[in-house]
């Protein structure tokens, strides 16, 4: 199908939705979600009702963020207005920050532990005096432990606060898109390197999330150092989050591996069992619905450290209490445990995913890493891709030479020569496993 408007890109998000959630489910919930308008990196939809905005954006919008960046190949916001009969926005009747998902993360809603402590306090100390204490702040631990959540609290609060200042938050994959599509004179309404520019380098506050994919992509970290040092030295405040230390990230450059390391670093561990309690209570009451205490504490103990699971069960026990108004039992919420862990695990990594890695680390098209040239960059790139494509997915040697326009035996040389190559030269090594550890992240 040709996308041509918001229309089509939301067609085919549906599409994709129903592969996943009842038709009943569909029906009452999402039915009535229309898109208005995709402009400045942002899909915003419509729905009639400010009760079914809210179970949207509790229930289903973390699969319409997955999907939307299916169809689309870029992160891109989401915002849901609620409308009247004559299709004129009007003010939900319970506001929540600026009425994006982005706005329900808070430092009121954010469950304090033993393993987040540390950086729950630099974050806030950041959001109430910034560029005073902590810059930058490094905030880094495995997904799921609640980076993000701390990164969009300073975010919020700052709005609340110091409504005038300029706030920036976004996706370190989403910087490197807009700075791809703001390169070739613009995209999706981002527009052309010097707006770029301007953006990030005129803001108060820059948060950026999962920064360690930014590492062994020359063009975008050469950008990235020079936006770093014009906020820094005007006295701005930096926050980016990774998962792991900024030490660790092989092909971090050293320019700013050192200006991270000069700043305040701070790890959030995959919470304890008073914390994950904490955090189930919490979602709860935001949810506004009752799960008995034994049933809490089993979610607790079996799921073992990521809190977007826990938060997952939770609305699916909301969808249970809503929809078929039944209590939660521990047989129902065994049965929701397996669906969410199964729901939350990677996806497959696909083949156009990893050529489009390595054709950002590798700096080279990826019509060109597909084309028959044969330039020294390139054939490193294609080799690398081939390579990388039989280490991370179940694709046979001859289906992974078609997508080439190769053959099998192809492939099962470059397997070997690129096997040589790491093995003989650290650094080659280190830039593979680097886009393989981006890719499981992604």
């Amino acid at each position: 199908m040709k996308i041509e408007s918001p229309n089509d890109i939301w067609n085919l998000v549906c599409d994709e939705i129903k592969k996943n959630v009842s038709e009943i489910a569909f029906d009452v919930w999402l039915k009535d979600l229309h898109p208005i308008d995709l402009k400045n990196g942002e899909f915003i939809l419509g729905i009639n009702s400010d009760y079914k905005k809210q179970i949207v954006e509790a229930t289903y919008l973390d699969q319409i963020h997955q999907n939307l960046k299916y169809i689309m190949g870029v992160e891109l916001a989401i915002t849901i207005l609620v409308e009247d009969e004559m299709g004129q926005v009007v003010e939900p009747s319970k506001p929540i920050g600026d009425g994006s998902f982005e706005s329900e993360y808070t430092f009121d809603n954010f469950i304090v532990g033993s393993t987040n402590r540390f950086a729950h306090a630099a974050s806030m100390a950041v959001a109430d005096n910034p560029n005073i204490i902590y810059n930058p702040l490094i905030i880094y631990g495995r997904s799921g432990v609640g980076k993000t959540h701390l990164l969009l609290a300073i975010k919020n609060h700052m709005r609340k606060k110091c409504p005038t200042k300029q706030i920036e938050y976004i996706r370190c994959e989403e910087f490197t898109n807009q700075l791809i599509s703001a390169l070739h004179d613009g995209k999706l309404g981002i527009g052309s390197i010097d707006n770029f520019r301007n953006r990030f380098r005129n803001t108060d506050v820059l948060l950026i999330d999962d920064i360690q994919f930014i590492a062994g992509k020359a063009q975008t970290q050469e950008e990235f150092f020079n936006t770093f040092n014009a906020l820094y030295q005007n006295k701005k405040q930096i926050v980016v989050t990774c998962d792991r230390p900024p030490k660790d990230i092989k092909l971090l450059d050293d320019r700013l591996r050192s200006r991270f390391e000069s700043g305040l670093i701070a790890d959030i561990t995959p919470p304890d069992f008073e914390t994950k309690v904490g955090i189930i209570r919490n979602k709860e009451q935001q949810l506004g619905i009752e799960i008995p205490e034994n049933v809490t504490y089993y979610i607790a103990e079996h799921i073992q450290d990521n809190t977007r699971q826990l938060e997952g069960v939770v609305k699916k026990i909301q969808a249970l209490i809503l929809i078929d108004q039944k209590v939660p039992t521990l047989s129902i919420v065994q049965g929701f445990i397996r669906e969410v862990i199964s729901d939350t695990k990677p996806e497959p990594i696909k083949i156009e995913q990893i050529i489009t890695e390595v054709s950002r680390t590798y700096n080279v098209s990826e019509g060109d890493i597909l084309s028959t040239r044969r330039s020294a960059d390139l054939v490193k790139a294609r080799q690398v891709a081939m390579y990388i494509a039989r280490e991370t997915t179940e694709l046979p040697y001859q289906a992974i030479g078609e997508t080439f326009g190769r053959n099998h035996t192809t492939v099962l040389y470059t397997e070997k020569k690129v096997k040589e190559m790491m093995r003989d030269n650290p650094f080659e090594k280190n830039v593979i496993e680097d886009i393989i550890k981006n890719l499981k992240q992604e």
